[in-house]
């Protein structure tokens, strides 16, 4: 394996030099086989991988429609290196876009004013109450509702806005741990904000540290 292909394959993914060469081997010296070998193995050490800090990375910014929305969002990743790679960056990128169209308020449920949680609940429960439910379904159709609230207002439980379209839809929290395994490295949403033309408050979310 030449030293060429190897910066390469690392520049992709961000994977380790004894990893790329593995890759390459394995996969019978294809490249694309072989970012899919990198991908598969990277996948099963996501879980433990997003314990890890996460200090390096960048804020990305993006505009749209002639300046009517924008968006600021820092995404942490372990090395500068991989904050470097195509990878990463055209995740940012991405999120950006994700973030402009799809409008979350949160990134995760469990930064959810609690205020907020007891409110909602009290909205359904309302409305559960005057379509005439049972009481023995109340809590499970208001957990429901609840569930498909959080899906619509945190950012990590949306569909992510590049795979809406594919048969493989896929939340952002999962495409978030895809590039994960990709770059063998945590990579972590920190904070995010969106402006739009003309509102008078400033929405925008940060993360757990």
């Amino acid at each position: 394996m030449s030293v060429e292909e190897i910066k390469h394959l690392r520049a992709k993914t961000g994977a380790g030099v004894l990893d790329c060469k593995k890759a390459w081997e394995e996969s019978g010296k294809d490249f694309n086989r072989a970012l899919d070998w990198l991908k598969k193995k990277g996948l099963a050490r996501a879980e433990k991988k997003s314990l890890r800090q996460a200090k390096e990375g960048k804020i990305s910014a993006y505009l749209h429609g002639e300046g009517r929305i924008g968006v600021l969002v820092e995404v942490n990743v372990e090395t500068d290196f991989a904050a470097r790679g195509e990878v990463f960056k055209e995740f940012t990128h991405q999120l950006c876009l994700h973030i402009a169209a799809m409008d979350p308020l949160f990134i995760q449920r469990e930064e959810v004013p609690k205020e907020r949680v007891e409110r909602e609940e009290a909205i359904f429960r309302a409305q559960v109450k005057k379509a005439g439910k049972k009481d023995s379904v109340l809590d499970k159709i208001i957990q429901g509702k609840m569930n498909k609230w959080f899906s619509e207002v945190c950012l990590l439980e949306q569909i992510f806005l590049m795979s809406a379209q594919s048969k493989e839809a896929k939340t952002v929290e999962a495409a978030l741990k895809d590039v994960i395994a990709q770059l063998g490295e945590n990579v972590r949403i920190r904070r995010f904000v969106r402006f739009e033309l003309g509102e008078e408050s400033l929405p925008s979310s940060e993360g757990s540290p």
